[in-house]
C-alpha cells in the first residue's frame, strides 16, 4: 500500500501530515488499508492516536483489523489506556463494551478486575457477555473464583451453542472450584438449564471431551434421570454379549452353508 510506505516510520508529533493520514487510514473503505494503519500505529506507539483507536474499536466492523487495534492500544502506556477503556464499558454501544473488554485481556492488569461488573456478565449482546465471561476468567483473584462462579452458573442454558460453549470453557477453566455449584445446577427444574450445567461438569472432568458429545450425553441424562440412564446403560452392557454370540452364531451358519454348498 503506497501509504503505508509514507508513513512507515510514523512521527509521533501529534498533527502532522503523517499523523493525519495515518488517522485518515484507519477509516479507509478497504479493510487491508484499516489493518495496515493499525499495525503502523502499534509499530510506532503515540499517545495522541490513543482516542482515534478507541472510537474505531467502537465501530470497526472486521474482526481482524479490530484485534489489531486492540493490540495498538496495548502499545501504549497502561496509565492512560486503561483510563479511557473504562469509560469504553459504560458505552451505550454493545461493541464498545465488547472491544474494550477484548483489550483488557489482551492488556492484563489484574487491577481491572473490579470493573468487570455484575451488569457487563449479565448483559443482554451475547457478545459483550462472552467477552466478560473471559476477561473475569483471566482477571478474578483466586480469592473472588467462587463468587464470580455464581454468577457464571446463572447464564446457563443461555443463548446458541456458541454462547453456551463460551460459558463452560470459563467455568472449566475456573477449575474445581466450580463443582458445587455445577452440581446443584444440574438438579435445576429447567432442562436447558440441567443439560447445560452437566454438560459443562462432563467438560471440566475429561476436557478431551467434545461440547457437542458432552451436550448429548448430559441431555440423555437429563432425559432419563441419573438412575435411568444408568439402568439404560446397564442394560446396553448387558445384551451386547448376546449380540457378540448371535452375530457369531449367524457367521458360523454362512460358512457351513457355504462349505455345504
Amino acid at each position: 500500500m503506497p501509504w503505508v510506505q509514507e508513513v512507515a516510520p510514523i512521527n509521533t508529533t501529534i498533527g502532522t501530515p503523517q499523523n493525519t493520514r495515518v488517522a485518515n487510514a484507519l477509516s479507509a473503505e478497504d479493510s487491508s488499508v484499516r489493518l495496515q494503519a493499525a499495525l503502523a500505529v502499534g509499530s510506532n506507539p503515540d499517545p495522541g492516536f490513543l482516542e482515534t483507536l478507541v472510537e474505531r474499536c467502537a465501530v470497526e466492523p472486521d474482526f481482524f483489523v479490530r484485534d489489531m487495534l486492540s493490540w495498538a492500544l496495548t502499545r501504549l502506556p497502561p496509565e492512560i489506556t486503561l483510563p479511557r477503556i473504562r469509560r469504553e464499558l459504560d458505552s451505550e454501544r454493545a461493541q464498545a463494551r465488547s472491544q474494550a473488554l477484548h483489550t483488557l485481556s489482551k492488556i492484563g492488569d489484574k487491577g481491572a478486575w473490579a470493573w468487570i461488573t455484575r451488569d457487563l456478565l449479565h448483559d443482554a449482546d451475547d457478545e459483550v457477555a462472552r467477552t466478560a465471561w473471559r476477561v473475569a476468567v483471566v482477571l478474578v483473584p483466586e480469592d473472588e473464583k467462587e463468587g464470580l462462579v455464581e454468577e457464571l452458573v446463572t447464564q446457563l442454558g443461555r443463548g446458541d451453542r456458541d454462547v453456551r460453549l463460551s460459558l463452560s470453557r470459563a467455568l472449566v477453566d475456573l477449575g474445581d472450584v466450580t463443582e458445587p455449584a455445577l452440581e446443584r445446577a444440574a438438579a435445576n427444574p429447567d432442562p436447558e438449564v440441567a443439560t447445560h450445567a452437566r454438560a459443562t461438569e462432563l467438560l471440566r472432568q475429561n476436557p478431551e471431551t467434545g461440547f457437542d458429545a458432552a451436550i448429548d450425553e448430559a441431555k440423555r441424562v437429563v432425559t432419563l434421570g441419573p438412575e435411568g440412564a444408568a439402568a439404560a446403560e446397564a442394560a446396553a452392557a448387558a445384551a451386547a454379549p448376546g449380540v457378540a454370540e448371535t452375530a457369531e452364531a449367524a457367521a458360523s451358519a454362512k460358512a457351513a452353508e457355504i462349505a455345504d454348498c
